[in-house]
């Protein structure tokens, strides 16, 4: 048997011992198990409900002899948004990094996980500052990550050969930011980065929350576009031997959140209202009630790019630099 990654029930952490006496059961005892992992046994693999791990079959799915035989759905016990929270991260926090910016995202985890730290923000970027006063108030060890002009280059040629939309500015500006972090991670030696993902869709986020017509749709659909997301930013982590552990996403997480009404997650003119109260009262207040730009614009990653579109002959068009960009790396 071989087990990349980790595998829990009902919120404990199984060792690979415990694992192989379960499957003396059958493939069908990997049913109710959470966990991040790609697990492979006779002719058998079995891969994570959430598809954390990249693996030759589809998530949530044990198939032998390659074909399907059983699905992995967890269903652990119902609890309260924050015991959600603070379980989903304490199976997460063993080893890794977290993916700081300081924001409540991020700063809960980080601060429940206590683990390494990492930023990305070039010199004199929102992300780079907020991100250091936030850890010296919660007592963090923080890296922060300064690319260089060239090296976003180096980034960017890099990412559009592995994402689904290489040439969306959007898609690669964050994908390029995500980059650097794990290329950090990776050299320190860690395969897992916890961040903070899937927190915007699920607790409202966004500021185009504020003005929804229909927020329980657009949160609806927003939370459907996760999975593709993953997809980009696990390939990013790929490149350097690591992987986005995301707690936010942990069914637990998602169970409580979903079951919050629309209305309660933007509240009062304040998005993600039930995640800055649980936030209250782990992190310091300042931190959980800070409002954040999107990593590829507080990290300044999104004005290099723009710069470096202008130097190559699009002055108004990222999306044609990176166009450009894609053929030469896929030799069109």
């Amino acid at each position: 048997m071989n087990l990349k990654g980790w595998i829990e029930r009902d919120g404990v952490r199984l060792t690979p011992a415990d694992v192989e006496r379960m499957l003396e059961a059958g493939p069908e005892a990997l049913n109710g198990c959470g966990g991040e992992f790609l697990l492979t046994y006779g002719d058998c693999i079995a891969r994570d409900a959430l598809g954390v791990m990249p693996g030759p079959v589809p998530p949530g799915t044990v198939c032998c002899g390659g074909r399907e035989v059983a699905r992995i759905a967890p269903d652990p016990s119902s609890c309260t948004l924050e015991e959600a929270i603070v379980t989903a991260v304490s199976l997460r926090s063993d080893e890794g990094v977290v993916a700081f910016s300081g924001g409540v995202d991020s700063g809960l985890v980080a601060g429940l996980a206590r683990l390494p730290c990492v930023t990305v923000g070039i010199e004199g970027s929102h992300d780079s500052a907020w991100a250091a006063k936030a850890a010296r108030m919660m007592g963090l060890d923080l890296t922060i990550v300064s690319p260089t002009e060239e090296e976003v280059v180096e980034a960017l040629a890099r990412v559009v050969q592995v994402i689904p939309d290489p040439t969306n500015p959007v898609e690669a500006s964050i994908a390029a930011t995500m980059y650097f972090a794990a290329a950090w991670a990776g050299e320190q030696g860690h395969t897992r980065i916890l961040a903070g993902q899937g927190a915007d869709e699920l607790f409202g986020g966004y500021a185009r929350y504020l003005t929804s017509p229909d927020l329980a749709a657009e949160l609806e659909r927003d939370f459907a576009d996760l999975r593709r997301q993953g997809t980009r930013d696990q390939a990013v982590a790929t490149l350097h031997g690591a992987y986005l552990s995301m707690p936010y996403l942990d069914v637990r997480v998602v169970r409580a959140a979903r079951s919050i009404p629309a209305a309660e997650r933007v509240r009062g003119g304040v998005r993600k209202y039930p995640l800055r109260v649980v936030a209250e009262r782990r992190i310091p207040p300042e931190i959980a009630r800070a409002e954040k730009k999107a990593m590829q614009y507080g990290s300044g990653i999104w004005r290099i790019i723009q710069r470096l579109s202008r130097k190559n002959g699009y002055k108004k068009s990222v999306q044609g630099y990176l166009t450009e960009i894609s053929r030469a790396e896929h030799g069109n």
